[in-house]
């Protein structure tokens, strides 16, 4: 096995245990459990943190795996907007009685981070994920976030769903222009739900709120007043993150 072909081992072997490990480890560590000397593993370090592949926590001797820290971060960031929504879900809840959702943008779809139900009877959706075009959260996280509309994928669900990227651009436009979107029996042929954008402090857009129901309680009609009454309660309470 020639030189370079060991190096590229070493470096492998280093890079595969920081990952398993899961969490900060110092240099001096690395060495001592992959008994590699510490020039080498000063090299093979410094090749890695060059290459993207690892990095040193702020001021700190500890080193992570970048994969780590972004997947830290992200889950960090949606355990605040959880705690933070918590309040907003129960007085949107209490104004409709009806079941109240929040998601936001995950890989072109959405993800379901916190939900309160006035009813316990309704499924829990935490943790799940459906398709932007064909809810209303979906639908309302389109038109206020920055996305490529070309990667959404158009799956029909019932007669109603979107399937065409120029309906659904027509769509989002009419979704900015009242501020509340409207998902009309288009995932779920026997539910109709209601979503609003939200936004933090400094007016950036984080996710959507709204709320789901069955068509039988909850008409068109209704479901426009409760987007107008969603959004102004929304636009008074930024999320503070």
């Amino acid at each position: 096995m020639n030189s370079q072909i060991k190096s590229l081992s070493k470096g492998l072997q280093v890079y595969k245990y920081i990952l398993d490990y899961g969490k900060p480890i110092l240099a001096v560590n690395l060495c001592k459990n992959l008994n590699i000397e510490k020039s080498s593993m000063s090299r093979i370090l410094k090749t890695l943190e060059n290459e993207g592949f690892i990095c040193y926590l702020d001021n700190s001797k500890e080193i992570i795996s970048i994969n780590i820290l972004e997947s830290n971060n992200k889950k960090t960031k949606i355990e605040l907007i959880v705690e933070k929504t918590k309040y907003l879900l129960q007085e949107i809840s209490l104004l409709t009685n009806k079941c109240t959702l929040v998601g936001i943008f995950d890989n072109y779809q959405v993800l379901y981070i916190n939900q309160y139900n006035p009813n316990t009877n309704i499924k829990n959706l935490i943790g799940q994920q459906t398709p932007l075009h064909s809810n209303a959260l979906g639908k309302a996280i389109l038109a206020y976030g920055n996305y490529d509309l070309e990667k959404v994928k158009f799956h029909q669900f019932t007669t109603n769903t979107i399937t065409k990227i120029d309906n659904l651009q027509k769509e989002l436009e009419i979704i900015k222009m009242q501020g509340y979107s409207i998902d009309d029996k288009e995932y779920t042929k026997k539910m109709r739900c209601v979503a609003v954008p939200f936004f933090n402090t400094q007016n950036i857009f984080i996710g959507a709120v709204g709320i789901s129901g069955e068509v039988k309680d909850l008409s068109l009609e209704k479901a426009h007043i409760y987007g107008e009454k969603i959004s102004e309660l929304v636009l008074k309470n930024p999320i503070l993150c």
